[in-house]
């Protein structure tokens, strides 16, 4: 079977930050999963390098455009490897092939009659570069920028969008994972139920000249997503070369939710006008925040991928980014949230488990796997707990929810830790008559390591070659065959084990003491010395309430008394609430409660929790505040 997975191409008008990386990461674990269950995967990848602001972003850089987008574009593509990334095609929208697919596509979709010319009148945001409708501002501003866009008023050209929303519709829901996660899907069905408007396509010299000129008209160059988006089937040699029919039946585009839109709606009716099918599958994944906000090259809070894996290592970075955010929904980024993942899952768990799990081998069995003998019922019980894992981990990489399928992995390396501890083979090896069933002990914890091994490959390949190369075995075959139970040779050769991940230790800065406030100074100088328990108006000012919806929950781990909440407000954000003892998650999703939406951030029990959801105490149970009536996602309550 084929896979064609594809990133974004990532504008150019700033460098490469975290962002662009975790999807980046996303589509290379994706390739690798493929590859390793015996598919044949292109992996695509690129930059976008036409518009307004790739002009700006050149002049402040004292540069041409074509100076400017030829060093930013070099930047993201050195980027890839520092993570590991290994995409099979990098494109740029000034490749030559590019510009003549466009053109030609332009040309045919002109002819057929579903371009035209006329004059528009809307909202425009330059930092999207687009027309926004009144429906998507949030009080007034660009949801993605937090300004105000401008009214413009311009002759352009338009294609005849509008023409096929009822067949979009009718794929939509004839087709239930041609967008995914469902919520993403049920957001565009939503926007679909209103008219459609036709798409400005075009922007005139006059304004914008680094543009693909309109071959039917070349006053106006080609506005940016009907040139952006063909990069994926221009990438495959569209319309005639082989690799255009062998991968594009098998595309799946991987974006973050902000371009949501374009992906699901003009991309779709763009094929359709062309007379190509359709994409498979749209995956969309969520923000990562920095101190409550999306993380952005435009807003200015940033991390930059390549000092990430300076700091922390390349799979440390990989497997934090998978393992921390639910695809789909919202993550924060910290570095102390980096560095506890490093300690506990990889240091602790899976890198003292391969650790000690080789040193014992090359101890007790002269560092070589030893010839199992006759399997009791905890032996048979991690193999079994190997085999469901492989099950899970399967299922789950290929639904997207790397979080899950690296949970079921851990579990296993959380078993694998335990038996060690309940054979004790240490004591077992002083004991002449437990020779036997020693070897049989230690070759169950190397098979076990093997198969850890091959599912952390896609995400922590260097890992995953470090581990197979301790274990004296060469990664070839597909995952089905790889991973049944016994793939190890009896009498092979075990390596002296490599540390595989070092104990990080962050200082916290001592915050000091709070210094006292100008009113507090104000009272005490006029005898004024505040109430206790009592506060001002202006303090209490001081606190956002916000009515949001839950749009997700789940259980916290070792926790009889958390709940992780996924709230719209309007913004995602992830909530810890101490509510397990009187709410069950499955009956939240859809409940509009009130929240504290500028409370300083705090981690519970390794969860960072971005607000208070406020809750009434009626003796020993908890209720959840709500408001009377309908109101709006988002809403201040006063």
């Amino acid at each position: 079977m084929s896979t064609y997975i594809t990133t974004p191409i990532f504008y150019v008008n700033a460098q490469p930050h975290l962002g662009h990386a975790y999807t980046t990461i996303i589509a290379d674990t994706y390739a690798r999963f493929m590859r390793l269950c015996g598919d044949d995967v292109r992996f695509q990848t690129g930059t976008d390098e036409h518009g307004d602001k790739i002009v700006q972003a050149a002049e402040a850089a004292a540069e041409s455009p074509r100076q400017y987008v030829d060093r930013i574009s070099a930047m993201f593509r050195d980027s890839w490897p520092q993570l590991a990334i290994e995409p099979d095609n990098f494109i740029r929208t000034t490749d030559s092939h590019h510009i003549k697919t466009v053109q030609a596509i332009l040309q045919q979709v002109y002819d057929q009659g579903d371009i035209y010319f006329s004059e528009y009148e809307g909202l425009y945001c330059r930092g999207c570069e687009r027309f926004l409708t009144e429906k998507e501002l949030v009080e007034g501003n660009c949801p993605d920028h937090l300004k105000p866009p401008e009214k413009i008023r311009e002759q352009n050209y338009f294609f005849r969008m509008s023409k096929y929303q009822e067949w979009l519709i009718d794929h939509i829901n004839n087709n239930p994972e041609f967008i995914t996660p469902e919520r993403y899907r049920n957001e565009m069905l939503s926007f679909l139920s209103e008219p459609l408007e036709d798409l400005c396509i075009s922007r005139p010299t006059s304004r914008l000249t680094w543009g693909i000129p309109l071959p039917f008209d070349d006053t106006f160059v080609t506005y940016v997503w009907f040139d952006a988006l063909i990069n994926y089937i221009s990438g495959l040699g569209y319309p005639d070369k082989a690799d255009f029919a062998t991968y594009w039946p098998a595309a799946e585009h991987i974006i973050a939710k902000d371009i949501l839109k374009p992906h699901a709606i003009f991309w779709p009716t763009m094929l359709k006008a062309m007379g190509a099918e359709p994409y498979k599958k749209l995956h969309v994944h969520g923000y990562w925040n920095m101190n409550d906000t999306k993380m952005s090259k435009s807003l200015g809070n940033v991390v930059r991928p390549r000092e990430m894996a300076e700091e922390f290592g390349v799979d440390v970075v990989r497997y934090f980014l998978l393992r921390e955010m639910s695809f789909g929904l919202d993550s924060s980024f910290s570095a102390e949230a980096v560095v506890a993942r490093q300690n506990s899952d990889l240091a602790n768990d899976l890198g003292n488990l391969f650790s000690r799990s080789l040193t014992m081998v090359g101890k007790f069995m002269e560092g070589r796997v030893p010839e199992p003998g006759t399997a009791r019922t905890m032996d048979r019980e991690l193999a079994a707990a190997c085999a469901a894992m492989v099950e899970t981990y399967c299922r789950e990489m290929t639904a997207f929810r790397f979080h899950v399928a690296l949970q079921a992995v851990w579990e296993v390396v959380g078993k694998a830790n335990k038996y060690i501890v309940e054979n004790a083979p240490w004591e077992m090896a002083k004991d002449a008559e437990q020779k036997e069933y020693l070897g049989t002990v230690f070759y169950t914890l190397l098979e076990t390591l093997r198969i850890i091994a091959l599912a952390v490959e896609p995400v922590m390949p260097n890992t995953a070659a470090t581990m197979l190369a301790g274990l004296g075995v060469d990664n070839k075959g597909s995952l089905k065959e790889l991973a049944l139970w016994g793939g190890l040779k009896p009498g092979s050769a075990i390596a002296k084990p490599e540390p595989l991940f070092p104990r990080m230790d962050k200082k916290k800065k001592e915050r000091p003491e709070s210094a006292p406030t100008r009113q507090d100074k104000d009272a005490k100088k006029s005898g004024r010395e505040k109430t206790e328990g009592v506060i001002t108006f202006e303090e209490f000012g001081k606190v956002k309430l916000r009515v949001a919806e839950i749009i997700a929950a789940e259980k916290i781990k070792k926790s009889d008394r958390l709940l992780k909440l996924t709230v719209r407000a309007p913004e995602e954000r992830t909530i810890v609430a101490g509510i397990a003892e009187h709410y069950r998650p499955e009956e939240l999703p859809g409940r509009r409660v009130i929240i504290v939406a500028n409370l300083k951030p705090a981690k519970l029990m390794g969860v960072v929790s971005q607000g208070m959801v406020l809750a009434a105490k009626d003796g020993d149970r908890l209720v959840l505040a709500g408001v009377a009536g309908e109101a709006a996602v988002g809403s201040s309550v006063a």
